[in-house]
């Protein structure tokens, strides 16, 4: 008997993630099945030097309990985009989902994805993105500003976690060289073609100011190299802008927490980026 074609799959590139895999993979094997089929998952372990593979591999007897397929590829070359690539290759689901290794789903987020990319026009989903709590008091107050900016308040940021139906996925070829692929897909759709479901994702953010520094640097050179390559996907940002008008509600009711946001948005601006890739962990 032919096994049923899965409504989703799950693409999550890893490097390095042997403290975090455990976690993701145990939030997906505990997922409610969607209504239009099984899930898939596959881990790409792309230039692991740690055990991240084993550890993908140690879940496959939860996975298979519910009639699902987990499936881990080891690249000995490092790199996401080609993780991507090789894990869309292997892919068989209706739809795909992206996922970072760091990140958890409650109960029911997969089903959601599902349902809202089951559908012939092309479309993009996400969950609710809450941010994971924080251990460091610098990472907390600058959380607490970065979840009311206006990019994060319309919803469908997709950090950590987006997700795209075959016919959004056809929008381009191969992924571009690039820095950042979750703005990347992002913005290969207009506002009304992108979906947020209602249902929560925890996406930790890095510890510390330098680690924040790094990464936001590196965020920021992602969004300008798309604008540099691809100035087209612009027309698709669909972003408020941060106003001093908010600035001085954010001042008023968080002081802390904003000095917290600006100090490592100066310092962004003060730091050339090197180009390199940097990890936040």
């Amino acid at each position: 008997m032919t096994p049923p074609v899965p409504a989703l799959t799950v693409l999550i590139a890893a490097r390095n993630e042997g403290a975090w895999i455990g976690p993701c993979l145990a939030a997906l094997a505990g997922q409610a099945e969607p209504a239009t089929g099984p899930v898939e998952v596959i881990v790409v372990a792309n230039g692991c030097t740690d055990d991240t593979a084993g550890r993908a591999r140690s879940s496959a007897p939860a996975f298979a309990a519910r009639g699902w397929r987990l499936v881990v590829l080891e690249l000995e070359q490092g790199g996401k985009l080609g993780a991507l690539a090789a894990g869309e290759t292997a892919a068989s689901g209706g739809a795909l989902a992206y996922l970072d290794a760091d990140v958890t789903c409650d109960q029911g987020l997969l089903a959601a994805l599902a349902e809202a990319l089951d559908t012939p026009v092309p479309r993009y989903a996400t969950g609710r993105l809450a941010i994971a709590p924080a251990k460091s008091r610098f990472t907390r107050a600058y959380a607490r500003i970065w979840a009311r900016l206006p990019f994060v308040r319309s919803g469908a940021v997709g950090a950590g976690l987006f997700a795209l139906n075959r016919p959004g996925r056809s929008r381009w070829g191969d992924w571009p060289e690039i820095i950042s692929d979750d703005t990347f897909a992002r913005l290969q759709f207009r506002p009304d073609e992108r979906h947020e479901v209602p249902v929560s994702y925890h996406w930790p953010m890095v510890e510390g100011f330098a680690r924040l520094v790094r990464v936001r640097r590196r965020q920021d050179a992602g969004v300008a190299q798309i604008a540099d390559r691809f100035p087209r996907l612009l027309a698709n940002e669909g972003k408020a802008p941060v106003t001093p008008a908010l600035l001085a509600r954010l001042a008023l009711s968080d002081p802390l927490g904003l000095a917290a946001y600006l100090a490592v948005h100066v310092a962004v601006r003060l730091q050339r980026h090197s180009g390199d890739w940097t990890r936040g962990r």
